[in-house]
């Protein structure tokens, strides 16, 4: 942890955990065993993000494609879910982290919905970090339901369409109010969004790695984050423009 600049961390860190089942194949488990795997680095990686000062650190835990998969393995997601949720409460309590969800949460189980819902509502008064779980998230959803009610305003003369930023566009998404990701990791070698903030992430860096989810840890994430801050993010301007304003 000492390796990293202080003055260039990413304010929040997106990351797609892949890679579970490829790790549970390499020895020779089951897929569930390594969804349980992967839980133990979800439960490392947020708290080297409270560590390192990360604000706000969103995990792709369940797209809305992922209900396609076998029965048993979506219960056995849902479980996990919720057993994380039960452990981890007073852990974020302590470190004042604080949970939000995005994604059409409606759709889970009513167990994981009281849970989850129990959660966020007793670590809202925390601010040092924001933990985002995107469940039954995916972007072309987000954007087309934006979409609608923004439509939908319009049709009855509530908002002139001259008027429809992309701040006011924003506003409708999921992530209302959640800074845009500076920063996504995504494992296992894999080099696709997979559905994931593409609207939010339009000058986000990307970083891949090899590494599998349930081998991800503190060490991986520096990594990530001291690859990071040797880049220059320069939103369209040039190296010049981005130097003298610094």
């Amino acid at each position: 942890m000492d390796r990293l600049g202080k003055t260039n961390l990413p304010r929040h860190i997106a990351i797609i955990m892949d890679g579970n089942g490829r790790w549970a194949q390499n020895h020779s488990l089951g897929r569930i065993a390594g969804h349980r795997k992967g839980a133990e680095s979800v439960r490392k990686v947020v708290e080297a993000c409270r560590r390192i000062g990360i604000s706000c650190l969103t995990l792709y835990a369940f797209s809305s494609e992922n209900w396609s998969r076998p029965e048993r393995e979506v219960n056995a997601l849902m479980t996990l879910l919720e057993k994380y949720l039960k452990s981890e409460v007073k852990v974020m309590m302590k470190n004042n982290i604080r949970l939000r969800t995005i994604g059409d949460t409606a759709a889970l189980p009513q167990k994981v919905r009281t849970i989850l819902g129990d959660t966020i509502e007793k670590t809202a008064g925390n601010t040092d970090m924001t933990l985002i779980l995107a469940l039954n998230y995916g972007s072309h959803d987000e954007i087309l339901e934006a979409v609608r009610k923004l439509a939908e305003q319009a049709s009855q003369g509530k908002i002139d369409a001259a008027e429809i930023t992309e701040e006011r566009f924003s506003e409708y998404l999921y992530t209302k109010g959640i800074p845009d990701p500076d920063l996504l990791i995504r494992t296992s070698g894999e080099y696709r969004l997979s559905n994931f903030l593409m609207w939010q992430m339009a000058y986000t860096e990307f970083y891949f790695t090899d590494t599998l989810w349930p081998d991800f840890r503190e060490e991986q994430l520096i990594e990530a984050i001291l690859e990071y801050q040797r880049r220059e993010r320069r939103f369209g301007l040039t190296s010049d423009q981005v130097q003298k304003r610094t």
